[in-house]
């Protein structure tokens, strides 16, 4: 098991790289991740949702993601609240307080979901969530120590030397761990190191001897990650191409599978920007695109309270193109209902009035994969459908896409506003290219998932390097 010493440490790119090594030796692999907490979800074969971290370590498994790779999602809807999905299913929406109540139940399901991916495969590979160090949650987790003990998973503890202190995150995280899980820890990795790792082999050292636990290496920063699906939309334009027509991003406060975005940023004839709140929308931007919400109401307020509205509308003054992909397909409309408080109180608040539609909220939840045609290009789109709400109105009849013959999306009478349903469909080559070149660019990328898989076997690579796999391996009962 892969814990971390906070988050953001690096945790699901080594799982992600691990899994790749694991799997170019000849052994059997896949990924878990007891609970995972985003909006940034994968609809797997069977119609359920789980973390789009393990989505991508499932591929480095060569394995068809499955609901008991994370069979705990948490998608915050409010500051305080969350929908929890359990093996790819909602169980519940519970307030922050509330959450501990479920866990011994949880507990039950997480360990069938384990057990379940033991009995079918050579190694499991286990993400922890934030760090075993907030000792403040450990009564009832599932997530690190609380799972490592009940499963008797061995843990190597994963430090991120990029935001300095890594000596104490180390120190302290054993200090404060109660014995009975200290003791599942079988070693360390410093991770995100810039420059010669060798700098670093007295600190290296002072970790063994102040802990007593081996290290098992030190991993350079490495560079590729930013070419594989983004688990935070801030990480998508870190290392963007930076080509001459710009697309900008609205993040909004509940962005949800952002990882439409990941395609477009590697084309060089674009150059794309995730807008933070309080920036304006840039005049010369030729697309903006309103990705999904996982609250829509709530992000429309908080759109608004950016003055994005004012700008969008002069962008559009300007003849430049808007895009709204589910939930921000659902902003473009003229009104979204929610007359039985699906996503909050009930009641109904004005859209954008970009697209001649209205949403009305419903309980169910679509969760498929679909195949899609698009109208304009003819192009397929290989892409999944997850939302609650129904869309409809006058701009429908022009729709931005067909799926077994039957419209989908909406777009505005001269073309240039945008609405759908479908995430992923810009992983399509063929239709990612016949759309940048509508946009008035080059396209240019490289098959996308020959770049994701080729990121991979280049991240096994550095792994291989600086870590000794084969002493992590023999880690495994």
């Amino acid at each position: 098991m892969i814990q971390g010493t906070g988050s953001n440490v690096g945790k699901s790119m080594l799982v992600a790289g691990l899994c790749w090594a694991a799997r170019r030796r000849g052994l059997t692999v896949a990924p878990f991740k007891p609970q995972n907490m985003s909006n940034n979800a994968a609809v797997t074969a069977d119609g359920g949702e789980i973390g789009r971290a393990q989505a991508l370590q499932a591929l480095a498994c060569g394995l068809e993601p499955t609901t008991d790779m994370n069979p705990v999602l948490l998608k915050p809807e409010t500051d305080i609240g969350s929908h929890v999905v359990v093996q790819g299913r909602h169980r519940a929406t519970v307030a922050a307080r509330d959450y501990a109540a479920l866990k011994p139940d949880l507990m039950t399901s997480v360990l069938q979901s384990f057990h379940r991916l033991q009995a079918g495969c050579d190694l499991v590979l286990v993400e922890g969530a934030g760090s075993p160090a907030e000792i403040n949650l450990r009564s009832g987790d599932i997530a690190n120590m609380g799972f490592a003990v009940a499963a008797d998973v061995p843990v190597v503890l994963v430090g991120d030397i990029d935001r300095g202190g890594v000596i104490a995150q180390m120190a302290g995280t054993q200090a404060v761990l109660p014995p009975e899980d200290a003791v599942k820890v079988a070693g360390f990795v410093i991770n995100k190191f810039r420059g010669d790792p060798r700098l670093f082999d007295d600190g290296y050292a002072m970790i063994e001897r102040h802990t007593g636990w081996p290290g098992f290496g030190v991993v350079p920063w490495f560079g590729g990650a930013w070419k594989l699906p983004a688990e935070d939309a801030l990480d998508i334009a870190a290392g963007a191409a930076k080509g001459a027509c710009k697309v900008v991003c609205l993040c909004l406060s509940r962005i949800a599978n952002f990882d439409d975005l990941d395609p477009l940023a590697q084309e060089p004839g674009l150059s794309v920007i995730m807008l933070q709140a309080g920036q304006p929308i840039p005049g010369d931007a030729d697309l903006v695109i309103l990705p999904g919400s996982k609250s829509t109401r709530g992000d429309l307020a908080f759109l608004r309270a950016q003055g994005w509205d004012i700008d969008l509308q002069a962008h559009v003054r300007r003849g430049g193109r808007v895009l709204g992909i589910c939930g921000g397909y659902q902003m473009l409309g003229r009104t979204v209902d929610d007359p039985q408080g699906v996503e909050g109180a009930a009641g109904e608040t004005p859209g954008l009035g970009l697209l001649d539609v209205c949403t009305t909220m419903l309980p169910e939840k679509r969760l498929t994969r679909v195949e899609a045609v698009h109208v304009d290009t003819g192009r397929a789109i290989d892409g999944y459908e997850i939302h609650i709400g129904r869309t409809e109105g006058a701009d429908c009849a022009r729709p931005f896409a067909r799926i077994d013959g039957v419209d989908e999306g909406a777009i505005s009478p001269d073309g240039r506003i945008m609405g759908s349903y479908l995430h992923g469909m810009f992983r399509d080559d063929g239709f990612r290219a016949a759309f940048v070149t509508q946009l008035g660019a080059t396209p240019g990328a490289r098959a996308y998932g020959q770049t994701v898989e080729s990121v991979l076997d280049e991240l096994a690579d550095h792994l291989e390097r600086y870590l000794d796999l084969p002493g992590l391996l023999s880690l495994a009962r």
